[in-house]
């Protein structure tokens, strides 16, 4: 669980990232989180593009990503959702919350 000062800085460092990864309206597939899994592998700290033809909610997305990959929910602005997840391999490991 984050707390509110690390979660204010995940979005400080989410504000110059580039949507990372699309969901369309095919929804959450087997091949939309397994490229999620491998980005937040790679950086951690991820943002999403919810396009408004997907068939569900910003948040509703934003919370099956963070159940499936088990990650953190960041932030959900409009049609962007941020999420984090610590690196599993430790040489992956590029954000320290000081936890």
């Amino acid at each position: 669980m984050l707390t509110s000062k690390q979660r204010a800085r995940l979005r400080g460092m989410a504000n110059q990232l580039n949507d990372t990864l699309l969901i369309g309206k095919e929804g959450l597939t087997d091949a939309v989180l397994a490229q999620a899994e491998e980005v937040l592998e790679k950086h951690e700290l991820i943002k999403v593009k919810i396009l408004e033809t997907a068939m569900m909610d910003p948040r509703e997305a934003q919370a099956a990503l963070c159940e499936a990959l088990d990650a953190e929910p960041v932030q959900c602005i409009g049609t962007k959702a941020v999420i984090f997840r610590v690196a599993r391999e430790p040489e992956n490991r590029h954000i320290d919350l000081g936890r």
